[in-house]
């Protein structure tokens, strides 16, 4: 894996089978992000963006080809080895958000460090901080249903960086919001970009994300179309 790069996909495919038919999600990617990487994949439809994000999260696996995270073959992990990089090293954003609907804000925050065996102060401490990063101070106690769209999605963010993660892969993120929470929640993550040097991958339509990417990939038919990059975050070269 190149200096700098923290995800590298080589000749990527996945198939899915569907009745008789089998179809090409991805058809031989290759790609390498960087560290500090604010990377929108976008593209119609049925052109590969969540089928990446879902391989890249360990949550599926390739047809053929290979995922390497931080150098590990995601491919050669034994289960458990997979369980904990989702755990530990990846954070998840979902258009749906996936919050635990009878849990508070603060403890949809802190729950993963529940799990990791953080120390009760530690993850309390983390946990309300990031809340008043993203805007939520006050609000910790609140129950999903007592919150908006944006600030659920907001409780997601946080809950997302605060194991501290390689890469938050964002799928979607402002699908379900208003214009206006659209930009405070891109404004939010690329204020962690910046000042925290947090990767992020996102797989979009829209428009707001991708003109705010440092990095635009577009898929087609499971194929890179293009793949521009914009700007360079000067935090992507850091090494971890």
């Amino acid at each position: 894996m190149d200096k700098g790069v923290i995800v590298e996909l080589q000749e990527l495919t996945k198939v899915y089978r569907q009745g008789q038919v089998d179809v090409h999600a991805l058809r031989g990617i290759s790609l390498g992000i960087k560290k500090g990487g604010f990377v929108a994949i976008c593209g119609p439809s049925g052109s590969g963006k969540t089928t990446i994000l879902n391989l890249i999260g360990a949550l599926d696996k390739p047809t053929s080809g290979t995922v390497t995270l931080e150098g590990n073959n995601l491919g050669e992990l034994t289960r458990k080895e997979l369980s904990e990089i989702r755990r530990d090293r990846i954070g998840f954003v979902f258009q749906s958000y996936n919050l635990m609907p009878v849990l508070t804000a603060y403890e949809n925050t802190e729950i993963v460090m529940w799990v990791q065996g953080v120390e009760f102060g530690e993850r309390r401490h983390r946990a309300l901080s990031l809340l008043k990063e993203v805007g939520l101070d006050g609000l910790e106690d609140r129950l999903p249903s007592e919150l908006s769209g944006g600030q659920q999605q907001r409780v997601a963010i946080a809950r997302a960086i605060a194991t501290s993660p390689a890469v938050v892969l964002a799928d979607e993120p402002t699908a379900n919001v208003d214009s206006e929470t659209a930009d405070r929640l891109l404004s939010i993550m690329e204020k962690l970009n910046r000042e925290r040097g947090v990767t992020f991958i996102f797989s979009t339509h829209d428009p707001k994300v991708m003109d705010r990417a440092h990095r635009l990939i577009r898929l087609v038919d499971g194929q890179v179309e293009s793949d521009e990059t914009r700007r360079e975050n000067p935090r992507s070269s850091l090494k971890q």
